[in-house]
């Protein structure tokens, strides 16, 4: 079994809200150091093959103006690529599941010759967002699954110690390891939420009902 309770410290989340084409636009930013050269991140990142290793699997074009989809969940356009420079690399795509369309940018910087710090930014239009959706769920609704979708990250390049293969991934996650993780990031999801100016008792209340639709049970009293 893998501990990931290492990862939870590992891990660096923050929100802000900015405008975008004149519209309020939140950016949740979830960010980790691993133990491999940028260009093995990058190809971890952005190749068919090594992308289905520890998130899901995807088709399609990973190229400029090409089009992708993940098994299950979302797809979009690739809208920029710059492979590995100078020390940085940077990719960003629309993120469009069940109808909407968001916009998720990986940045890549090297930190030393074999270790890479890897950032991802996820933004949303507030318009855009279902009502009631972030009043219930505030930002863990989707930092959760970037916290899940790192930690494969994480095993893949060396970051963690251990094996979880996607397929197990679901059943992992409800397990009382996996609920365990869950609820801790939701709770640093609710920080964060706190640093970007919310009310303390109402992130709270948002981590406890995002920790249930994660794991299927009903907010903690």
């Amino acid at each position: 079994m893998v501990d990931v309770t290492p990862q939870i410290d590992a891990v660096t989340r923050s929100l802000r809200t900015e405008e975008f084409d004149g519209a309020p636009t939140r950016i949740q930013t979830i960010g980790q150091e691993y133990p491999a050269g940028i260009d093995d991140v990058w190809e971890a990142t952005t190749t068919a093959e090594r992308i289905a290793r520890w998130f899901l699997p995807v088709s399609g074009d990973l190229r400029l103006g090409g089009r992708y989809q993940l098994t299950g969940n979302a797809g979009g356009e690739v809208l920029s690529c710059t492979p590995p420079a100078d020390g940085s690399a940077e990719y960003r795509v629309t993120w469009e599941f069940g109808g909407g369309v968001t916009w998720v940018t990986v940045r890549l910087t090297a930190v030393t010759e074999d270790s890479t710090r890897f950032e991802l930014e996820h933004s949303a239009l507030v318009a855009d967002v279902p009502a009631g959706m972030w009043e219930t769920f505030g930002p863990g609704a989707t930092g959760v699954g970037w916290d899940q979708a790192l930690v494969g990250l994480a095993l893949n390049l060396g970051g963690l110690d251990g094996a979880i293969s996607p397929e197990e991934g679901e059943a992992w996650a409800l397990s009382d390891d996996g609920k365990a993780f869950t609820r801790a990031v939701a709770d640093r999801w609710a920080a964060a939420h706190v640093a970007a100016g919310a009310d303390r008792e109402q992130a709270a209340r948002n981590a406890d009902a995002t920790y249930g639709f994660y794991t299927g049970q009903a907010p903690e009293a």
